[in-house]
């Protein structure tokens, strides 16, 4: 099978990511054209192929802490789980009558070409898929593969046990196969981490399928990271210290932080308008009981937007249950939710005769739903009261919870946006409660129901231009239509430092990037945030769809 003069391999290193997420992941990078590896750990979970036999099965799941799923992929059952190096591929493959097996061949053969790097003589079984070590009269299985091949483009992949649980494989009868033992690589007398051998294996991987380039992109940059000294910090002592150790070990250069106290470049700094406009609305939202975001996260937008008449209301209170490094926003226990907020929120959108509104909140990890009935219950009223009023809603990942999220999908906003923030290496330290896969499956979930889709970036992270083109790609090739970038401005001396202010030339390099990914619409400037010019990107999305 030729596989010859192949383009870019986007290969992601995402650590833990639950089965389900991992699997819609999967399944929208599929319905695009960009080649793909993705590189994971999955918690607890047995997985069933298309031919299980549901016996092989031979314990509660729930007994040994694990979930079950089947799936569509080829083979029996199997297990995943921490410690282990699952590879997911989405590429184009030739079509043909010796597609999968040629597929699944040279699949083995870039694994076997690993373990040879790290000693251990590998090899196959004509009777049997996957990867075997140890003597042919008694192998030991250490590579499962169960692969799916539809109208040329592939999904699921394989699993290496690294230094995995190997008691979890007694509650099953592996792959089917009851007379063969199964092995991990530390096993076999070889210590290495999961991510170690996930950069090693992208090399192999691109090398295998004969792509030219490779893009490897992976969360945090050291595998651990015992203290933080003062060296590392650079005198910057004021950074919380759990912060501290997220940022060096995602690589965060402190000798190259801009200084708490310097002072901003001219381009970074908002003029005051404090006319009738903001006074108006300042009045509006305090006599309503409202929250902004403009004012909780000190926009510096707020008062070119509120002397045009526009604000970003801010539901399910206004304290947040994450901490995230870049976030002003209180993080004090929550409060109960105002139920008449929603229509709070629609009488002033009434007032303010607005024909574009803009809602988010703050995560409420606390509440069942994360808050997601008073997101549809607000879309309702405000629709009640404003007939022909276009809604954007900026939301949480809910934790995950798909429920929670169909629940806003349900209430159809004309724009559905979930920022990703950062990009994948800093993705711990900036937003240590969420999760990079779950945001990127929150945004295709929303693609798939047939919304708007729209996400945000904010640089001076610590992150190259190589990284942020590289997420730049993720996020579109989940099918976002909409790209904020703007330029991060430290809050407090508690909160992330700025790595650097990004001139106004690059913020246009990065927009004509990111609009020749295929965006419909991309606002990038110093001073841009989500819901800034919001109704302009709306209107160009929906341009461009019709």
């Amino acid at each position: 099978m030729n596989f010859a003069h192949r383009p870019t391999l986007a290969a992601r290193w995402l650590g833990r990511v639950d089965y389900e997420d991992g699997l819609v992941f999967q399944q929208r990078l599929r319905e695009g054209t960009r080649s793909h590896l993705l590189l994971l750990e999955h918690p607890h979970v047995y997985t069933m192929g298309v031919r299980t036999d549901p016996s092989h099965l031979l314990v509660d799941p729930a007994s040994v802490r694990a979930t079950a799923c089947w799936t569509d992929r080829g083979g029996d059952i199997t297990y995943h789980g921490p410690g282990q190096l699952v590879g997911y591929p989405i590429i184009d493959v030739p079509v043909g009558p010796d597609s999968t097996p040629s597929y699944v061949h040279n699949l083995e053969s870039s694994i076997i070409k690993l373990l040879g790097d790290y000693g251990i003589d590998a090899y196959t079984l004509a009777e049997y898929p996957g990867v075997w070590v140890g003597p042919t009269d008694a192998p030991r299985k250490i590579a499962a593969i169960g692969v799916k091949l539809s109208r040329g483009r592939s999904m699921h992949g394989f699993a290496l046990n690294v230094h995995t649980d190997l008691g979890m494989f007694d509650h099953i009868i592996p792959c089917g196969i009851a007379d063969k033992a199964v092995t991990s690589m530390e096993a076999e007398g070889v210590r290495a981490s999961v991510a170690q051998v996930a950069r090693a294996y992208a090399s192999r991987f691109a090398e295998a399928f004969c792509f030219d380039d490779l893009d490897y992109q992976g969360v945090d940059a050291v595998d651990k990271v015992e203290t933080v000294s003062g060296e590392q910090l650079h005198g910057d002592t004021s950074v919380a210290s759990r912060l501290n150790q997220r940022l060096v070990k995602a690589g965060f250069a402190f000798d190259t932080a801009v200084a708490y106290v310097s002072r901003k470049p001219e381009w970074l700094r908002s003029e005051v308008h404090l006319g009738q406009e903001y006074r108006s609305l300042k009045h509006l939202v305090q006599d309503l009981n409202l929250v902004t975001v403009c004012e909780e996260a000190g926009c510096p937008n707020i008062y070119e937007c509120w002397k045009d008449g526009t604000a970003t209301f801010m539901i399910n209170g206004e304290r947040c249950t994450r901490a995230c490094g870049f976030c002003l926003v209180d993080t004090s226990k929550p409060l109960p939710l105002d139920p008449t907020e929603p229509r709070h929120v629609a009488e002033a959108v009434s007032v303010l005769g607005l024909n574009f509104a803009v809602v988010t909140a703050v995560a409420r990890d606390d509440l069942s739903d994360g808050g997601a009935q008073a997101f549809a219950e607000t879309i309702r009223q405000i629709r009640e009261l404003n007939r022909g009023c276009s809604i954007e809603v900026l939301i949480p990942d809910f934790k995950g919870d798909h429920g929670a999220l169909e629940t806003v999908l349900q209430a159809r906003p004309d724009v559905l946006n979930h920022n990703l923030e950062t990009v994948l290496r800093l993705h711990r330290a900036v937003r240590p409660s969420a999760n990079y896969v779950r945001s990127l499956t929150v945004l295709a979930r929303a693609k798939d129901f047939g919304l708007t889709t729209k996400s945000g970036l904010i640089v001076g992270m610590g992150e190259s231009i190589a990284e942020l083109k590289s997420v730049m790609r993720d996020i579109r090739s989940v099918g976002v239509d909409i790209l904020t970038v703007g330029q991060y401005l430290r809050p407090t001396r508690h909160h992330l430092p700025v790595s650097r202010y990004y001139h106004p030339d690059e913020f246009r390099e990065l927009r004509d990037y990111a609009m020749s990914l295929g965006f419909r619409y991309v606002e990038a400037s110093p001073l841009a945030r989500s819901s800034y010019h919001a109704r302009q990107g709306s209107d160009a999305a929906a341009g461009a769809l019709a």
